[in-house]
């Protein structure tokens, strides 16, 4: 039973793999090799005209400033409005909790398509469409819903002998909030921030929506832009694919020893 199950994992993880690494191996074949040799066959050489091209057609140094300053703020933003309103809803006992967190949960699930129209509507009337504070805004709203339901359940486990203990001491709620709460659930924080950044580095609808300049777009809309107005050579597509999955890829494995101990401790509590 056991060969059957790492068998069949190892067959998952290479179908996961597939993609990536063909779109590594075209990513570095000349158009003409691709047109002669298809998709499948091994590179003859090591070319890079086609990152080149898609590099500066689109511009994607800007592009990969704009998707790490937006997915950082997101994840900053979000983290702190989850912290705040689970403690409220965690520690502080709110009466109707559970509804409260049952309209969260609808509103991280709700489909972008019905949101985006009231977002633009929004958006214009106060002035920030087309600016990368109202993606980060509304973005880090949206995922903090999914941040409050998760640490609400954590914070709700919290010894109350713990917090009582510290109002006894003199501390208030604020004192609470940095000396006791925090550090308790720092790995589960550090957790949610790295869901938040990668969510963002790959949203694609809303920056499409709400930036239309080209000097504000994100990763994912240059992406996008391949099929239409820049190109759809397969060679340059293959190499933005690359070249777009390599931060996110980067950023996890940076950041995987404090993903995974994250995930044990609160798999602990």
């Amino acid at each position: 039973m056991s060969w059957v199950i790492l068998g069949g994992f190892a067959v998952l993880s290479l179908a996961m793999l597939s993609p990536i690494m063909l779109a590594v191996i075209n990513s570095v074949k000349t158009s003409e090799e691709y047109a002669r040799n298809g998709p499948l066959a091994l590179p003859e050489g090591f070319d890079l005209s086609g990152l080149a091209d898609f590099w500066v057609s689109v511009d994607f140094t800007n592009k990969l400033l704009n998707s790490v300053l937006i997915s950082v703020g997101v994840a900053a933003l979000g983290i702190v409005l989850s912290l705040l309103t689970a403690y409220g809803l965690g520690v502080g006992r709110v009466r109707g909790r559970f509804w409260i967190l049952a309209m969260f949960m609808v509103a991280f699930t709700l489909p972008q398509e019905a949101l985006v129209y009231p977002l633009y509507f929004m958006s214009k009337n106060v002035g920030l469409y087309d600016s990368q504070l109202a993606v980060v805004i509304i973005i880090g709203v949206l995922q903090a819903a999914f941040g409050t339901y998760l640490l609400s359940s954590v914070l709700s486990s919290v010894p109350e002998e713990v917090l009582e203990a510290a109002r006894v001491d003199g501390a208030g709620r604020f004192r609470i909030l940095t000396q006791i709460v925090t550090p308790l659930v720092r790995p589960t924080l550090m957790v949610l921030g790295a869901f938040f950044f990668v969510w963002t580095w790959n949203e694609f609808f809303i920056p499409l929506v709400l930036l239309p300049s080209g000097s504000n777009q994100t990763v994912s809309v240059a992406l996008g832009s391949l099929f239409g107005q820049y190109t759809s050579d397969p060679v340059t597509t293959a190499a933005a694919a690359v070249v777009g999955i390599l931060p996110a890829l980067v950023f996890f494995i940076l950041f995987q020893r404090t993903l995974m101990r994250g995930v044990n401790m609160g798999a602990v509590k």
